[in-house]
């Protein structure tokens, strides 16, 4: 093996490589706000009483559970223009993110409001509770302790799939690696930084998650 290994022109892309992941986290959070929003919204309409409403909702999640990120932010990117929806890269990166967590995002929050039952929704309002409240004490916190770890686990899995946006040139962590790898021809030093920086803000957001549930989402120890 005559590779010779030459971290200088890492070192001297890291204040890029830096900025890249903050790209990296900002695709994510916006990618989850909207995932949110969509998966909030498709639970209303899975349970709505219009059977129409109901299969658009399941055939979405199909739709987009069943192929690969890739064909649809290429589809957004590429295939869209042709109706004369043109995006930039960084636009097309958080639509496509957020549609692609939506999918996820319903089946997970649908799962978290069935986890809990008619009968302790009625016992709140029996107690002289109001519809705020019994939301509020009964629903919303039971529901986001059955929920946030598989939704926090989507986050992770979010902003690690932002990697792909750079197949489109968005400003994030991979195509910022891209640039400087093209730049340097060093792909053993960039690539094995940048899977130390991923794994770093993964490992960073599990342990800020972790804290989280430790604080507001345990039971209480009896």
């Amino acid at each position: 093996m005559n590779y010779k290994f030459d971290f200088a022109p890492v070192i001297d892309g890291l204040p890029d490589l830096l900025w890249g992941c903050l790209g990296t986290l900002g695709l994510a959070l916006a990618g989850m706000v909207l995932a949110l929003v969509i998966g909030i919204g498709g639970v209303v309409l899975r349970d709505s009483p219009y059977r129409g409403l109901r299969w658009l909702v399941i055939s979405f999640v199909e739709l987009i559970r069943n192929t690969p990120f890739l064909v649809q932010i290429y589809f957004i990117f590429f295939a869209l223009p042709l109706a004369g929806i043109r995006l930039d890269p960084t636009p097309t990166a958080i639509i496509a993110l957020g549609v692609n967590g939506g999918a996820y995002a319903i089946e997970i929050i649908r799962g978290g409001v069935q986890s809990i039952s008619k009968g302790q929704i009625e016992a709140g309002l029996a107690l002289g509770l109001h519809k705020g409240q019994v939301f509020r004490l009964v629903v919303l916190k039971p529901a986001l302790r059955a929920i946030f770890p598989s939704l926090t686990s989507q986050f992770i899995l979010l902003t690690l799939t932002t990697s792909i946006a750079s197949a489109i040139s968005a400003y994030e962590l991979t195509s910022v690696a891209q640039n400087i790898e093209n730049n340097t021809f060093r792909s053993f030093e960039v690539y094995g930084v940048v899977t130390l920086l991923y794994l770093a803000m993964s490992w960073l957001m599990m342990r800020m998650f972790a804290q989280i549930t430790a604080r507001h989402f345990s039971y209480p120890v009896k």
